[in-house]
């Protein structure tokens, strides 16, 4: 049984306890909140019996905490995931790792030299149409990958950003729509098709007041392989629309509307095909956060989660580790860099 501390008591903490329901040998031992009676109402809500505790160090001395997840603002993921490895205990960051790449280092580097694990949250990779999608890249079918593209056109009230505290700050946000919203997206993008070379991006806030960040932004892809790729993320579109992601080769063509398949089309068919077109050919019926940051499954989650568990256990790597996670936030900021200074950046 491992057992798990939640750091940060906010509105993803919530998916992930929900998320530790359905994994075995896994139970939540310690919420740690700066306000203590937002740890005792987000338990009651869920009706979790753990502690409750105010300040990260007296948790990390106990010996029954195994794991901890870092659920605080993007901004403030280092110093807890730090000492959380500095313990001895293996760590899980909610998207995004860090907000800057020295930060998203210092991580990395905490948690390979104290030998604990690290995963970065990122679900989406574990839905059964990216699965099958990734799979087929795997496999070659797309022969010469070509072009890659996915959007995240979502809507966010004015009220997201106003009553979230730190959301839409630089400071503890480190982004708008692509660095909070589309990551994960950005994160499928580069699981498809590979490291990206270069970058070039507009970003800019048009349907917001007050915040710091970009609510719409563009982004065109060099891959390392040669391939193209384009970006589109906002949460300035209404009503919010379903995301989407599209692998594209010289000999075939993939696109996946949510968790629904729009297209599978490939030069050299296999009798399977037919049997994966109609799996997916239901519509889930989700918007997946389009417009409800609230309205998403855990099941990604759990799905992740018990790859962690997996991971500890029987001592291999997590499927996503800190390392992959890095991956977003840098094409991320490139973005942002080409953006500021109007040309193209190369990634390293």
């Amino acid at each position: 049984m491992l057992g798990f501390a939640i750091v940060g008591c906010g509105m993803i903490a919530r998916f992930h306890v929900r998320a530790l329901a359905d994994v075995p040998n896994t139970r939540v031992v310690a919420l740690v909140s700066r306000s203590a009676d937002n740890a005792r109402k987000m338990a009651d809500e869920l009706s979790l019996s753990c502690d409750i505790a105010t300040e990260l160090d007296a948790v990390l001395k106990r010996k029954d905490v195994d794991v901890v997840i870092i659920t605080t603002p993007s901004g403030a993921h280092m110093e807890p995931a730090v000492a959380a490895a500095g313990a001895g205990k293996h760590v899980v960051v909610e998207k995004p790792l860090e907000i800057t790449l020295e930060r998203c280092d210092r991580i990395i580097e905490a948690c390979d030299r104290n030998k604990v694990k690290l995963c970065t949250i990122f679900p989406s990779r574990f839905g059964d149409a990216n699965i099958e999608l990734k799979k087929a890249v795997t496999e070659g079918r797309f022969g010469r990958l070509t072009l890659g593209e996915t959007t995240c056109k979502w809507w966010r009230e004015q009220s997201y950003y106003d009553l979230g505290g730190w959301k839409g700050t630089q400071a503890l946000d480190g982004g708008g729509a692509l660095m909070n919203q589309a990551i994960h997206q950005v994160d499928l993008l580069l699981w498809m098709m590979g490291d990206v070379a270069s970058v070039m991006g507009v970003t800019t806030m048009l349907a917001h007041e007050r915040i710091e960040v970009e609510d719409t932004a563009v982004a065109c892809l060099h891959f390392k392989s040669g391939a193209l790729g384009v970006i589109q993320a906002t949460t300035s579109v209404w009503p919010g629309l379903p995301k989407t992601i599209g692998v594209h080769g010289d000999q075939g063509s993939v696109v996946i509307e949510q968790d629904d398949l729009l297209r599978w089309e490939f030069k050299t068919g296999k009798p399977e095909d037919d049997a994966v077109r109609q799996r997916f050919a239901q519509k889930a019926g989700t918007s997946g956060g389009s417009s409800n940051p609230a309205a998403i499954s855990h099941a990604g989650h759990a799905r992740q989660l018990d790859d962690f568990a997996q991971a500890i256990l029987n001592n291999r790597a997590p499927l996503v580790d800190g390392r992959e996670g890095r991956k977003a936030v840098e094409v991320i900021l490139g973005i942002y860099a080409s953006n500021a200074s109007r040309q193209c950046v190369n990634l390293k």
